[in-house]
């Protein structure tokens, strides 16, 4: 079984189990072909993380494969970006090692069975063939593009011609071809000290940062142990530090289990319930910036999965909840009955999720993104790259952080998770987007609520309560839930039916009976398909 962000991506994968490849050979053709056809998504040079649930050792694996920063040197941060206009990435991304091939190189020598060249193949040839741009494509490079625009090398690559690739178009990147073509040849070090590192370190000294071939090589991707917990009798893993995913799922659905939050009613239709997730997840976004990277900082996941925190945190909630209808506070404070103006939810990189499982039990759930990519707004050998933010702070909006001094992995929001029974996987799933918020949501819906996982993944998502006690969230909910909502003093951020931003969940499970299902997220333009 195959979940992707795009039908050429599963393909791609689906074809590779077929000629007896292994889970991670599917997972490097599936990152190949997605970094050549969702350029708006994710890149040959980005981070990727996974899980990986060996059967014939019964073992869960955590890869970790991040840009990272380089110790010692300053940011350097090449894009302007003027206050009030939109970037891809948020004001100061700083140029980054990349970590998307290492984590290609470990993946295929630790457990590739086929040939690296047919790997490499499907995306080589959609690079040279072109792929035809769909709708969701070409919306997300338009709202992207701006950050392309300040190099010669990102108005070459998007806009050939002079504007982007439109919808229907066929699009052809004879340059990624070529790239490509040497990555067949030569294997992931052309990427790590081949040509393409060459080059890739060449531009950045022409631009003023002093990178070097020996860093690029400096820190290669490794196998860590992934962060684990219990819930309602399951065991769910998840990362580790420095990705904030496990202590925060971990947080959540503990908090939410000592509020009794089986008992008020689904999120979707109870306004108690959705209160009491929305500060639930607020309070999770807060604790979670203690996370940074293990070699600099001490590790406080242990505290974030505590019972007695969980309960502690739960009473603060339970106890501060208004005694007084609000309603007529909220109505007075905005020019809806019930709702604020819509958020600004466009800012910020993106990812795709991958999920795959092969006919001999083996299970990997991973994430590949353009964040923590290389030089920002630059492309070297047909392969753009954003950069990555390294804002330090607590409370970075988007949980991604950075350090120059002692380590220098960067802390991410990637959402891979494996849920077990008696030590085997019955769930996999992950998404990009929000994922701190919607990963332990879904987790509740199928946990705690008992909905099957597709059904899971549907229900309406909400963003943590911000601090002006305005709540994102979807609209597929019941009409009381706004009303019960503002009852409670908070206003609601409509986000439409469903918001892409909030993800799109790729997924594999075991039903009840035995078989093996898969799903793929409507929000986006993903595909799930199995033999």
């Amino acid at each position: 079984m195959v979940s992707t962000q795009h039908p050429l991506v599963t393909d791609a994968a689906l074809a590779v189990l077929r000629d007896g490849g292994h889970a991670v050979d599917a997972l490097i053709a599936a990152c190949m072909v997605q970094a050549t056809v969702s350029q708006e998504l994710t890149n040959h040079a980005g981070t990727v993380t996974a899980l990986l649930y060996d059967a014939r050792t019964g073992r869960v694996r955590q890869l970790n494969s991040p840009g990272w920063v380089i110790p010692g040197l300053a940011p350097f941060r090449p894009v302007p970006v003027e206050p009030g206009t939109y970037s891809a990435v948020a004001p100061g991304a700083n140029a980054v090692v990349p970590g998307f091939m290492p984590a290609m190189k470990l993946l295929h020598e630790s457990h590739g069975v086929l040939p690296w060249a047919r790997l490499v193949e499907p995306a080589l040839r959609l690079a040279d063939e072109g792929h035809v741009v769909t709708s969701f494509e070409h919306y997300v490079m338009a709202t992207t593009l701006a950050y392309f625009q300040h190099s010669p090398s990102g108005r070459e690559h998007f806009t050939p011609g002079g504007r982007l690739p439109q919808v229907g178009e066929r699009w052809r990147q004879p340059e990624l071809a070529r790239t490509l073509a040497g990555t067949a040849e030569h294997g992931p070090r052309y990427f790590i000290d081949g040509p393409w590192a060459r080059a890739f370190v060449e531009r950045g000294n022409a631009m003023g940062w002093p990178v070097t071939l020996a860093h690029l090589a400096a820190k290669p991707a490794a196998w860590d142990e992934p962060r684990r917990f219990t819930h309602r009798g399951h065991e769910i893993v998840s990362l580790a530090a420095p990705q904030i995913q496990g202590a925060s799922a971990a947080m959540v659905l503990g908090v939410l289990d000592q509020l009794g939050i089986a008992g008020e009613g689904h999120y979707n239709a109870s306004p108690v319930a959705s209160y009491l997730l929305a500060h639930t997840l607020r309070r999770a976004r807060l604790d979670v910036g203690h996370l940074n990277d293990p070699e600099v900082f001490g590790d406080p996941s242990d505290v974030l999965a505590d019972p007695g925190y969980h309960e502690h945190v739960a009473r603060l909630i339970r106890s501060s909840m208004p005694r007084t209808d609000l309603s007529a506070h909220v109505r007075l404070t905005t020019r809806s009955p019930h709702v604020a103006p819509l958020p600004d939810l466009e800012r910020g990189t993106d990812s795709c999720e991958i999920s795959i499982v092969d006919a001999a039990g083996n299970w990997v759930q991973a994430m590949t993104t353009l964040s923590g990519s290389g030089i920002p707004g630059e492309v070297v050998g047909g392969v753009p790259m954003t950069g990555s933010l390294t804002d330090t702070s607590l409370n970075a909006r988007q949980n991604i952080s950075g350090w120059y001094a002692g380590g220098g992995h960067v802390r991410t929001v990637m959402g891979n998770t494996l849920v077990l029974r008696d030590g085997r996987p019955w769930l996999a799933l992950g998404t990009p987007g929000k994922v701190e918020a919607t990963v332990p949501q879904v987790l509740s819906n199928v946990l705690d609520f008992g909905m099957a996982p597709d059904d899971a993944e549907a229900a309406a998502l909400m963003m943590p309560l911000g601090d002006d006690y305005t709540l994102p969230m979807e609209m597929a909910v019941a009409p009381e839930v706004p009303a019960g909502l503002a009852a409670l003093g908070i206003r609601v951020r409509p986000l439409g039916l469903t918001n892409w931003h909030l993800g799109s969940f790729q997924m594999c499970w075991r039903d009840a009976g035995g078989s093996l299902r898969g799903g793929a997220g409507a929000r986006r333009e993903g595909k799930a398909a199995g033999y």
